[in-house]
């Protein structure tokens, strides 16, 4: 039997705390914590919505150089629908794209390595966007639907958030019709056990049903 070791906190390194957490809160983050003490030490944790994991900062919490926290992850289901909910909240985000050539996500937003447009044919883990904090931290939306083989447990499939469950249908039901009709257009009786082995094989990189 072995410890877990759950990744919940990542510092960032921020100028102003109250500007910071200004910024977090038009994220419409979940605002955590935010405790002072008297010898000056500050924390603010704020979660983003369906994360396991949160992300702090605050007085005192780091001497790290503000703004040197670069390509923080974001996974997303749907990388244009996650890029236009940040716009609608008045964040700069990048256009989506995706890389020429590996690695080329954590590249500047006008390196020529970026291809502008998601991944061809939306291939999960290809596409990403981009966005800054005020203090030039920045976020890295990656765009993944269907898991590579041993990420997720399969006895621990889960879905984080209505949205993030309703996408993972929608790809269910999509390859669902395409099955219908690779089988005479027959309505399918055991459709629930199919969407249901359908989506926890995407969960956890395993075949898909045909």
């Amino acid at each position: 039997m072995s410890t877990d070791y759950k990744f919940e906190a990542v510092v960032i390194p921020v100028t102003e705390v109250d500007k910071a957490k200004a910024f977090y809160q038009q994220l419409e983050w979940r605002l955590d914590a935010d405790f002072a003490f008297d010898n000056g030490f500050r924390v603010v944790q704020f979660t983003p919505p369906g994360s396991p994991a949160s992300v702090q900062f605050g007085s005192n919490i780091t001497t790290a150089e503000p703004g040197s926290a670069q390509g923080l992850y974001l996974i997303v289901s749907d990388i244009e629908a996650a890029r236009a909910e940040l716009a609608a909240r008045g964040v700069e985000v990048s256009e989506a794209f995706h890389p020429a050539t590996p690695g080329a996500q954590f590249q500047p937003v006008d390196a020529s390595d970026r291809v502008a447009g998601p991944a061809d044919e939306r291939a999960s883990y290809g596409s990403f966007a981009t966005f800054n904090d005020p203090d030039g931290n920045t976020w890295l939306l990656q765009e993944v639907t269907k898991r590579l083989p041993g990420r997720v447990d399969p006895a621990e499939t889960t879905y984080t958030s209505v949205d993030d469950l309703q996408q993972a249908l929608i790809r269910a039901a999509t390859a669902h019709g395409e099955h219908e009709k690779r089988n005479g257009g027959k309505f399918d009786e055991q459709w629930p056990e199919w969407y249901a082995t359908y989506m926890v094989a995407e969960r956890t990189g395993k075949e898909l049903p045909q």
